[in-house]
């Protein structure tokens, strides 16, 4: 089924496949074999010259590991700004006695680095097992003291400092003094 001529949705398919498949250094032949879409119908889609069923779309998005959402959602058509509010639940990833996680950058953005902000009250730590391989985390104490642990090595942290390390092996990172520690954690994945 053929698409008119500068149709908007067809526009935003056919150039995130296309941007998606480069960007995972994929062959139109390896996509199809990944996708199961046939190589005609991938050529037909980034030209911009078919416009795919539901299941084709969603056999295309399990190739590249994202939702069809994620597949057909135009990344320039939102506001240059996006504000997340400090007061909204939705962004906080924990809350207990001890810890407050909060998600600093958008959930639905593609994965490749997450920004957190960190409360740990006096004594309490936040461990983590291994991520995935070539992960790294980088931690600044805004206020209060820490200690972070990756693997066997140890570092103690004060206001203003900033570690980074290994996420692809257990690590801690603790409160070491006797106020709340606050501090602002960047997770970055390779691949």
């Amino acid at each position: 089924m053929t698409s008119a001529p500068g149709d908007p949705a067809s526009k935003v398919l056919c150039e995130r496949v296309t941007t998606l498949r480069q960007k995972h250094r994929f062959t139109l032949e390896q996509l199809a074999a990944a996708s199961g879409v046939s190589r005609s119908m991938l050529s037909q889609i980034e030209r911009g010259q078919a416009n795919p069923t539901l299941a084709v779309t969603y056999r295309i998005a399990q190739a590249f590991g994202i939702s069809i959402g994620e597949l057909v959602d135009d990344p320039n058509a939102g506001a240059s700004i996006e504000r997340i509010r400090g007061d909204d639940p939705g962004m906080l990833f924990r809350g207990d006695e001890e810890c407050s996680i909060r998600t600093l950058s958008p959930l639905h953005q593609e994965k490749s680095v997450e920004f957190y902000e960190i409360v740990l009250q006096p004594g309490a730590r936040l461990a983590s097992g291994a991520h995935y391989e070539g992960t790294r985390e980088l931690f600044t104490v805004a206020s209060g003291s820490a200690e972070v642990s990756a693997g066997g090595d140890h570092c103690p942290l004060a206001t203003g400092d900033t570690a980074h390390y290994r996420a692809d092996v257990d690590h801690v990172i603790a409160n070491s003094g006797a106020e709340p520690l606050r501090g602002y954690l960047v997770v970055t994945y390779t691949g």
